[in-house]
């Protein structure tokens, strides 16, 4: 089965995030030939001849998508192609990845590499859940490094940042919105969100940039004529190597009044030394690199990854969303190379 068949099948086959058991069970009876591990909805493949006094490079990408949005114009589970286009949900964001990082470890599952080489399909990785690539790792040997397929248009993402969710509280008094009395907690929260917007960070990262807050959701007040003593809303944190997330935490709780919880600080960004083996290869192919903005289980990685792939991310959690097969060809070519040229 080739990828653009094996990437048709399971844009067939729903696979929300925490709903994954039906692409597992498919993944792993097709895979089974190749002795697959299956941990909970996750995947894993060793070389047969793994030899633990070698490094490790992992190949990763997810089965999980995003429910489909409703602007679709194309049934979402319908693989659909046009032309050079596959359409279908979790094509691009990463159907792409996974089917050529699973080709790619195939052919290579044979040879004698100067490393270990696993490939690995986890769960959950679109709701950063418990169940996926932090549990998968509990099980896994020792691993020096990663590639993770999301689509990044095969340009070599070196950092990407993390992310806080906040949940914070303003406070007031309640009084008659006829009267001057009270003291309204909207007014108070518009200053922290003022904060939000406009605080200069100080600490540039050369791939990433600037921390980035922004406030996502509101709610407040109980009727028009009652001032409000509470408002609450969230803010959308993504952090970088400058601003690691509990210390980021630590500077928003100093300068804004509202009370605020984070509900995780353990997705941190990421990034790899420009000296890492991955990163010289990378330059002796003329491989583009970048920071990506968005999230993925290299948060959850501690060890050196990169995330490189087909498809484009701009594409991801869209209407319509497609992957080339064009991409995934050239994928196929990169990869091969990439590992052939690679020496941890």
């Amino acid at each position: 089965m080739n990828c653009v068949e094996l990437l048709s099948r399971l844009i067939e086959i729903p696979s929300v995030s925490r709903e994954e058991k039906a692409v597992a069970d498919y993944l792993e009876q097709i895979l089974a030939p190749y002795d697959v591990k299956r941990i909970g909805n996750n995947l894993y493949m060793m070389q047969p001849h793994y030899d633990a006094g070698k490094k490790t490079l992992l190949l990763n990408a997810h089965i999980d998508t995003v429910k489909p949005v409703s602007g679709w114009q194309r049934e979402p589970y319908k693989a659909n192609r046009e032309g050079d286009r596959l359409y279908g949900l979790g094509s691009n964001d990463c159907g792409g990845g996974l089917v050529t990082l699973m080709k790619t470890f195939l052919e290579k599952r044979e040879e004698t590499l100067p490393y270990n080489l696993i490939f690995a399909a986890s769960a959950e990785e679109e709701v950063s859940g418990k169940q996926g690539m932090e549990m998968l790792l509990e099980h896994l040997p020792r691993v020096d490094a990663a590639i993770v397929g999301e689509p990044t248009a095969l340009k070599m993402a070196v950092a990407e940042k993390g992310l806080m969710v906040l949940d914070c509280v303003a406070h007031g008094v309640s009084g008659h919105a006829a009267r001057n009395e009270g003291k309204n907690a909207i007014y108070e929260a518009m200053d922290d969100m003022e904060w939000f917007r406009s605080h200069e960070w100080g600490r540039t990262s050369k791939w990433l940039g600037d921390v980035k807050t922004s406030v996502t959701m509101i709610s407040a007040g109980t009727q028009h004529n009652v001032v409000p003593d509470e408002c609450r809303y969230v803010v959308d944190v993504r952090t970088t190597d400058q601003w690691g997330n509990k210390e980021t935490l630590e500077e928003i709780k100093r300068n804004i009044k509202s009370d605020v919880v984070a509900r995780s600080t353990r997705l941190n960004s990421s990034g790899i030394e420009e000296t890492h083996p991955l990163i010289k290869v990378a330059k002796e192919m003329g491989m583009e690199m970048f920071g990506s903005p968005t999230l993925s289980d290299q948060a959850l990685m501690p060890f050196p990854s990169v995330k490189l792939g087909p498809g484009d991310s701009a594409r991801s959690h869209t209407a319509d969303e497609y992957v080339k097969v064009s991409e995934l060809e050239d994928a196929l070519t990169l990869y091969s190379e990439l590992l052939s040229r690679l020496v941890l």
